[in-house]
């Protein structure tokens, strides 16, 4: 009784299944079987009985056949019980080899962790491509690994080589996590691809990196990130259904390239976002059902340019947005159903370019937006049921061009 009261109150968490002693066991299964033979014997000599008691003439009962039916049923009821074990075998092994592999999967997550703290850049390098592996075979796991690879890059980093902080190789570390993000991004069909997780990229400075032809089915944040210099390129993105967030970004004199990205259903945000000298490309991308934000967002000498885009029951918002000489070209894109909206935005000194764009079914608000100084431009462009609005906007001195000829705001 104390071996049992021992087991019972093993520690939680063992793996080793509390087993009775074989000296119990052993004399219980022998009693049980004997009963269980008594059982089955006696039920089947009433059985033969009955049945050589219905014969005419009656016949006397072959104890041979009641003893024979009865070692039939032990052996059957036994090669059941066989199976059962082996089955319950067959689950502990596996068990034993899935805590093996998890064993040896997490001393390579600390392995990998451990290198990507290291001070010599070739051993992050190392660090970045074992955790890369690592969550292609941990599938369980494999948001961790993403999170801590976005985590290192949302540590400080100083891109001037001349600057005291600056780190020898760190930018190609950085670089290289970006490179394995965007290749476990190219095929969403594939059982290690990384498409529906979420990515944190909170605060990070990126100084370039491409997820050129990535798909994003989960949420990717770039809130409050600094683009500083060199160009971060979604060329030929796909955002369907998940979420890119640039709320609170600041671009300075770097590109973000959204050149024939294709948004369906998803949404890209740069809510709050400050643009001084820098470019956003959306040139020749496909909305559909989509929606792109801007809403006060501060433009100062930078440039957001939809050339030949595709507007087709998407949103386009750039409400309260600031331009302080800046542009935003619309130059030869097409609006079938979707909204462009720059309700309570302020242009000073702007310019909003449309010229040769086609407008069939879709929507350009102006509402309550205020003009001081600028050129809004629509040269060139073609109206086929769609709208242009101005709803209490105000101008001063704003300059628009409606066909070849400019009309001065307010004239």
């Amino acid at each position: 009784m104390a071996s049992l009261r021992h087991k019972h109150e093993a520690p939680r968490g063992r793996y080793t299944p509390n087993l009775w002693p074989v000296w119990i066991v052993a004399p219980l299964a022998l009693i049980a079987a004997g009963a269980l033979g008594w059982v089955i014997y006696h039920y089947t000599y009433d059985h033969f009985a009955q049945a050589a008691a219905d014969q005419k003439p009656p016949k006397p009962v072959n104890i041979n056949d009641a003893l024979k039916a009865t070692v039939t049923a032990l052996t059957l009821i036994g090669a059941v019980l066989a199976g059962l074990y082996a089955y319950r075998k067959q689950l502990l092994a596996e068990g034993d080899a899935h805590r093996a592999d998890a064993s040896q999967l997490a001393d390579r997550y600390t392995t990998a962790a451990g290198q990507l703290g290291h001070d010599q850049a070739a051993v992050r390098l190392a660090g970045v491509y074992a955790l890369a592996r690592l969550a292609d075979d941990w599938a369980e796991q494999r948001q961790v690994c993403i999170d801590v690879l976005c985590a290192y890059l949302r540590m400080p980093y100083e891109p001037d080589p001349t600057a005291p902080s600056h780190k020898e190789g760190e930018r190609e570390v950085r670089q290289t996590i970006i490179r394995v993000i965007r290749d476990h991004l190219q095929d969403p069909d594939t059982s290690t691809a990384w498409c529906p997780h979420d990515f944190n990229f909170t605060g990070a400075v990126f100084d370039g990196g491409s997820f050129t032809a990535s798909h994003f089915r989960g949420t990717a944040s770039f809130v409050d990130a600094t683009f500083s210099g060199g160009t971060v390129n979604f060329s030929g993105a796909t955002f369907s259904g998940g979420m890119v967030d640039f709320g609170g970004a600041t671009f300075r004199y770097g590109t973000v390239d959204f050149n024939h990205a294709a948004f369906s259903g998803g949404t890209v945000t740069f809510s709050g976002a400050n643009f001084s000298g820098g470019t956003v490309d959306f040139n020749h991308a496909a909305f559909s059902g989509g929606t792109v934000t801007f809403s006060g967002a501060n433009f100062s000498g930078s440039t957001v340019t939809f050339r030949g885009a595709a507007f087709s029951g998407s949103t386009v918002t750039f409400r309260g947005a600031a331009f302080s000489y800046g542009t935003v070209h619309f130059v030869e894109a097409a609006f079938s159903g979707g909204t462009v909206a720059f309700s309570g935005a302020y242009f000073n000194g702007g310019t909003v370019d449309f010229n040769h764009a086609a407008f069939s079914g879709g929507t350009v608000a102006f509402s309550g937006a205020y003009f001081s100084g600028g050129t809004v431009t629509f040269r060139g462009a073609a109206f086929r049921g769609g709208t242009v609005t101005f709803n209490h906007a105000t101008f001063s001195g704003t300059v628009f061009v409606w066909g070849s000829l400019p009309v001065p705001g307010g004239a």
